[in-house]
């Protein structure tokens, strides 16, 4: 070969490698960009899971306590009707002590 085809072949080599680098990147570029479209999706869509689970763990929260709270309150009123009840029963025995404290 001549001098100058050498030379020229080193050119073209070298022009060849450039482009081949400059794919090589922008190639890269779209494999990164992907990446993060993807991590970001992932992200999104487990936040939103998350927050779907979450919602049903306060659901489920709420009306355990409301079923706790009817219970207790039952109790209450049932305990409340009893303490009316003997409140009624000693007033009567009360009413009648007065009455007999006054007429002895």
């Amino acid at each position: 070969m001549a001098r100058e085809e050498v030379l020229r072949s080193i050119k073209d080599a070298e022009i060849a490698a450039t482009e081949t680098l400059s794919d090589a990147k922008k190639e890269a570029n779209s494999i990164i960009s992907q990446a993060r479209q993807k991590a970001s999706e992932i992200l999104i869509s487990g936040r939103s899971e998350s927050e779907s689970n979450a919602q049903g763990l306060i659901s489920k929260a709420r009306e355990s306590a409301g079923s706790e709270a009817d219970i207790v309150s039952s109790d209450g009123q049932i305990a409340q009707k009893s303490i009316h009840d003997s409140g009624m029963k000693n007033r009567q025995k009360a009413e009648k002590v007065v009455i007999d404290a006054f007429r002895n």
